[in-house]
């Protein structure tokens, strides 16, 4: 005959596995719903990055030449030349919105390496010269942080990859 105390254990036994279950599938659920959301604040930040407005301005800021800050300016800067600058500026903006988004952990930033760690880290390297004097000479350590950050995210990962694709066994 089965005794009152081992109904109890057993019942207090199936509630704590009851409450396990859903803890297990609160945590699974959440997951998900990240990894949803991320795809869908990454979606639209996919489609700019493939968008013709971008890719123009993308492709004609990487043929710029300078020899400083100074060249720079009167090549490229807002009074000298306000079209190139309009250009400059989209992809500047767009690559800070990413450096936000990834900053916030509200996109993961190895997905962003997925699709565009290239750019990111073409773009920073080409232009670092440009943003660190432009801090200085403004006195505005803002400029450019959200890429610089991306950057620093980024390109982490992308070697990585890299150094796994190269030591892979053919």
């Amino acid at each position: 005959m089965v005794g009152l105390t081992e109904i109890q254990t057993a019942y207090y036994m199936m509630a704590a596995t009851g409450v396990l279950i859903a803890a297990v599938y609160y945590v699974l659920k959440k997951r998900v719903t990240l990894q949803t959301r991320q795809a869908q604040l990454f979606i639209p930040i996919y489609s700019t990055y493939h968008s013709d407005e971008y890719m123009k301005a993308y492709s004609e800021i990487m043929r710029w030449k300078w020899e400083n800050y100074d060249d720079y300016i009167n090549k490229y800067g807002p009074e000298s030349n306000p079209e190139a600058y309009i250009m400059y500026r989209k992809v500047f903006g767009f690559f800070e919105g990413v450096g936000v988004l990834v900053r916030r952990r509200l996109i993961d930033p190895s997905l962003v390496d997925d699709l565009m760690s290239g750019a990111i880290v073409q773009y920073w390297e080409r232009f670092e010269s440009i943003l660190l004097e432009r801090r200085r000479r403004l006195n505005w350590p803002q400029v450019g942080e959200q890429i610089e950050y991306l950057y620093n995210e980024v390109k982490p990962i992308a070697e990585r990859q890299r150094q796994q694709l190269e030591n892979k066994p053919e």
